[in-house]
């Protein structure tokens, strides 16, 4: 979003609420962060189910996604990363498989 402190002439106008905007986009770009880590992590999940032949697998790393992104989603501090290490998980079972 463009920083509205340095551009000259662009400014909210009085009916915008800034820290209502500011406070979107960056829920937003959060969401768009962990979504697109948790669907790495079932694209993968995919992957060790059809070629590694471990569906069991596979759905348990599908539903680890999911309690990953809530957590992810509900602790700031955490965000993406806990639908990482999942990902990471992943990895290694269809690397090592």
């Amino acid at each position: 979003m463009a920083d509205t402190k340095t551009l000259s002439g662009v400014s909210y106008s009085p009916a915008m609420d800034e820290k209502t905007h500011e406070q979107t986009y960056r829920g937003f770009v959060k969401f768009v962060e962990i979504g697109s880590v948790t669907v790495l992590c079932w694209v993968l999940a995919l992957a060790v189910g059809g070629i590694r032949e471990a569906w069991l697998t596979a759905i348990g790393g599908v539903l680890l996604s999911w309690v990953a992104a809530a957590i992810g989603a509900f602790v700031p501090s955490i965000g993406w990363k806990a639908p990482a290490v999942v990902l990471a998980l992943l990895l290694l079972a269809l690397a090592l498989g």
